[in-house]
């Protein structure tokens, strides 16, 4: 009998700050090629303890429960995200020193336990861009939903006016869709910027 194939890609994200700001994380499973599920959600939000890598761990973890809930621990589970941090340390290539993760790190290891075939894989970001839009996207719902406690405690975080006008003037100059809003941060901001360049001189 033939192993079922399965792909896990998990992300995760702290903004509009890093850490102490809003910990959100998605994932998507594919099962010999055919995606099956995907998940996203808020770990937590306006607290210090939220920081990239707790929301990556959580992303992970997130999906080896629904993998294992569902009778999924059987196949070839071929895990892939682009945290190096994550994928190293549970690897064995890095140590684990954290408090905030150390029991993230533990929970991980037990549930990737149960399982027959499992491999951790490291990705460039670029190939895991439906994950980190699922994230984003839990991300942004609990900015609505909270927008005036949000806009309290992290204005100052946000995308500047001369941030908008230059990623606004790259879109056009490269015809690009670029999706920023309110809650998006200088940070992602930044980094919309350095992609619409790249675009430019490549």
């Amino acid at each position: 009998m033939i192993a079922m194939r399965i792909e896990v890609y998990f992300d995760g994200l702290c903004e509009p700050v890093n850490p102490g700001g809003i910990a959100t994380y998605g994932f998507i499973i594919y099962i010999d090629g055919k995606k099956v599920y995907d998940g996203c959600g808020v770990i937590c939000g306006f607290n210090r303890n939220a920081t990239n890598n707790v929301a990556e761990y959580t992303a992970l973890i997130e999906a080896l429960k629904w993998l294992l809930k569902n009778g999924f621990n059987n196949g070839k589970v071929r895990v892939k995200g682009d945290s190096q941090l994550v994928i190293r340390q549970l690897n064995g290539y890095y140590s684990v020193r954290s408090p905030r993760i150390l029991p993230l790190y533990g929970e991980a290891v037990k549930l990737a336990e149960k399982f027959r075939h499992i491999e951790f894989r490291w990705i460039p970001r670029r190939l895991n861009e439906e994950a980190d839009s699922l994230s984003r996207k839990a991300y942004r719902k609990y900015c609505r939903e909270n927008k005036e406690k949000f806009l309290k405690h992290y204005s100052k975080y946000l995308i500047s006016d001369r941030q908008r006008r230059y990623i606004y003037y790259l879109a056009k100059k490269t015809g690009t869709n670029v999706g920023i809003d309110e809650f998006t941060s200088k940070r992602e901001a930044s980094k919309i910027i350095s992609k619409l360049l790249r675009k430019i001189c490549y």
